[in-house]
């Protein structure tokens, strides 16, 4: 594998980022090992995400497909309305001519539960119940520490362990996630909006409300995922953990109710599954890696949630990774590669992101070349990280491996 002179990889965090992870390098060739800290396969079973094409693309790569397009529905267009509930807009979603590219809408607990699934099924060791306490870096190896007392020794740490990352925390303590400057409530309900029907299918909504941001869609079962972002100082820690569904309701259904849309009726319709959390974010410029250490997915790069991006990139960067770890002569040089394709267009998506969340106008840049956060048809660049038998360091004007 010319270069490639890491034998075996510590993935720590069993979630998206780490088991995708886990996929990709092991398809280049590396051992993986997985230490999730949660006892068993669930992973926040409440909130559900949309996987955009990029994303879909990326676990294309590694052969997941069919894992993922067992579980949630996928979605081929979306509306835009205004705040008197009237269609401003109508437009294909991604790349939604392509069966395995097809934005995808689904539960993050099933998403990670059929990765972790289609892993297993490769043989890649996951451990369950491993909690981190610290990582030792030497230049021979790294190690790390787990609330039980044991060990585990590699030639690479890789921090796939979230907002409030574990690793991250062991080489940058004062990096912090701040708060994107939005509440975001998630929720479910079996009412569907009237206007919606058969030939609705596969559509998300977006609603352009004037006190929030609102989101749904229906999946086939006749089930309506929504979400609400609504501007606003953030919720203490103490009220999200008691909260109730009928709190989150009455703070929600005042705004809703100033305009004529069909979101204060989805939401009324709700009565036991409300969630909300506040939109978070890592600054740019946040150290990722450090020694035999780096981080990736939302221990790196974690994003307020308004492009829908997150866990797309965290499929990206486990691409990339394994790819440039395949390619480049060095473990250093792997590393370096990494970072010099990944840094541009992550933070490009935590700043647009971010901007959203705050209703803050982005920033003229001219010349400034960084990729958009979303993946449109034709995005060649990202198209030839993604592509597996593309050689990263060769088009990086490194050589060819020998």
């Amino acid at each position: 594998m010319g270069g490639y002179d890491v034998a075996h990889i510590l993935v720590i965090g069993g979630g998206i980022a780490g088991t995708a992870a886990a996929l990709a390098l092991h398809k280049a060739g590396s051992d993986v090992t997985v230490y999730e800290a949660h006892p068993d396969s669930a992973e926040d079973i409440g909130a559900f995400l949309t996987l955009a094409s990029n994303g879909m693309r990326a676990l294309a790569q590694v052969g997941a497909s069919a894992a993922v397009t067992a579980v949630g529905f996928p979605l081929r267009s979306m509306r835009v309305l205004d705040d008197t509930g009237a269609a401003v807009a109508r437009v294909p979603l991604g790349e939604a001519d392509d069966p395995l590219l097809r934005y995808r809408c689904l539960h993050r607990g099933e998403l990670a539960t059929a990765l972790q699934a289609e892993a297993v099924r490769r043989g890649i060791d996951i451990r369950h119940g491993a909690r981190l306490t610290s990582v030792q870096d030497a230049p021979d190896g790294v190690t790390a520490h787990f609330a039980d007392g044991s060990t585990a020794t590699g030639d690479l740490l890789v921090g796939a362990d979230g907002l409030n990352s574990a690793v991250r925390q062991g080489f940058a303590p004062a990096v912090q996630p701040c708060y994107a400057g939005q509440r975001v409530f998630y929720g479910y309900t079996g009412h569907a909006p009237p206007e919606e029907n058969a030939e609705d299918g596969e559509r998300i909504t977006m609603v352009r409300g004037s006190a929030t941001a609102f989101g749904y869609a229906v999946s086939p079962d006749g089930e309506t995922y929504w979400f609400a972002r609504v501007a606003g100082e953030p919720l203490a820690a103490d009220e999200i953990a008691h909260g109730t569904p009928a709190h989150w309701r009455d703070l929600l259904l005042p705004l809703l109710r100033k305009d004529t849309t069909p979101a204060a009726g989805i939401v009324a319709a709700t009565t036991d599954r409300v969630m909300v959390t506040n939109a978070t974010e890592i600054p740019t410029g946040t150290p990722w890696r450090s020694g035999r250490t780096l981080t990736i997915g939302d221990a790196a790069h974690a994003a307020s949630p308004a492009t829908g991006q997150g866990a797309s990139m965290a499929l990206e960067d486990a691409v990339v990774l394994a790819k440039s770890l395949r390619d480049a002569p060095d473990t250093e040089t792997a590393l370096s590669l990494y970072e010099s394709l990944r840094r541009p267009r992550v933070e490009e998506n935590v700043t647009v992101s971010g901007n959203i969340s705050r209703g803050t106008p982005p920033p003229s840049r001219p010349g400034r070349g960084a990729p958009t956060p979303s993946s449109r048809p034709g995005d060649d660049a990202l198209n030839r990280h993604l592509e597996w038998h593309a050689d990263l360091w060769a088009e990086s004007g490194g050589g060819t491996r020998e």
